[in-house]
């Protein structure tokens, strides 16, 4: 009886075998990981800019002499006021296709983002109640469009007008 203490090649084919499936499943795991962290740039970046957007639109309403015509027959336009009478606006413009936030013509948002869906609509006041002003925007990372890594964010938001 002879005792062989070499490795047979079935055993050197099961180790490589083990190690390519432990390669598989790391490297899988650590590019689910990318993706998610690219998803979640993309989205902090579009909730950054419907941020930015929505406070100073929300500053400028509030104290706004009025939003005329109210309520406003193109949701894509609100019109307004300022306490010294100068008349301004904010809308959405290219909507769905390139879409984005203006106030009067400058831009609000990026060109990193894209506004998908946006509405402004105004409610007259009843009695006591002041006029309001509802505003949803929908956007999505330019970038990653369509892409597993895409971001989209939707935000709403009332305000109420302090003059009225």
């Amino acid at each position: 009886m002879k005792n062989n203490k070499g490795i047979s090649l079935i055993e050197i084919l099961i180790v490589i075998g083990v190690f390519a499936v432990l390669g598989i499943l790391s490297t899988s795991a650590v590019l689910l990981s990318l993706q998610g962290s690219k998803k979640g740039d993309a989205q902090v970046k579009v909730r950054e800019n419907l941020d930015y957007a929505i406070s100073i639109i929300e500053r400028q309403l509030r104290n706004a002499g009025n939003v005329s015509p109210c309520p406003n027959t193109n949701p894509l336009v609100i019109s307004y006021s300022d306490s010294n009478d100068i008349f301004s606006s904010f809308s959405c413009l290219n909507v769905p296709s390139a879409g984005y936030v203006a106030s009067g013509s400058a831009r609000l948002t990026s060109e990193e983002i894209k506004i998908t869906a946006c509405s402004f609509v105004c409610t007259a006041g009843i009695q006591s109640m002041p006029p309001k002003v509802t505003i949803d925007i929908k956007a999505v990372d330019a970038a990653s469009q369509g892409s597993k890594e895409g971001a989209s964010v939707t935000i709403s938001t009332e305000i109420n007008l302090r003059t009225y």
